[in-house]
């Protein structure tokens, strides 16, 4: 066995890797494919703008207190690449089976929106207009005159009030 001499260097790189080009690209809401440049927005709508989290986010050293640089630069790394790796194999794990999940979700909940919800909104929108007819009907000829009487007699009472 002999003495190794060569020097190790080892970089992780995120961009420009032929593994995280996308297969293929889906067309938007409208149908048109997004640009051929092979980057394209997962998130056209930015509903997901407060999960960019950076190392710098989550820790940050103030200058009185500071570490040695190589261990910044190697928490760093590990940082980023511990949530690169991660997230990639909880996707390609739980991706699929959360998507089809989420997907009978909405189906079911778009059917009870559809099929059950707005035909009961619709029919209350219908009948409730012969339920005001009706209910003012009732409220004109016997809690109207009740009320009405009711305040006759009291406006009649007068208090005076006097000092002794």
């Amino acid at each position: 066995m002999g003495k190794e001499t060569g020097t190790m260097e080892s970089a992780v790189k995120f961009e420009d890797d032929e593994f995280l080009k996308p297969i293929r690209v889906l067309p938007d809401r409208e149908g048109t494919p997004p640009e051929e440049s092979g980057h394209h927005k997962r998130d056209p709508y930015g509903i997901n703008t407060h999960v960019k989290v950076c190392f710098e986010d989550v820790i940050a050293e103030p200058a009185a207190t500071q570490s040695f640089d190589g261990v910044w630069i190697c928490s760093h790394v590990s940082f980023e690449f511990t949530k690169f790796v991660l997230y990639k194999v909880l996707t390609l794990v739980l991706a699929i089976p959360l998507a089809f999940v989420i997907g009978i979700l909405f189906a079911i909940l778009s059917y009870i929106h559809i099929w059950f919800l707005m035909p009961i909104v619709k029919t209350f929108m219908i009948i409730l207009p012969s339920c005001k007819t009706i209910w003012k009907t009732i409220m004109d000829m016997f809690v109207s005159p009740l009320y009405q009487s009711i305040g006759r007699c009291f406006s009649a009472i007068n208090l005076r009030f006097t000092r002794a």
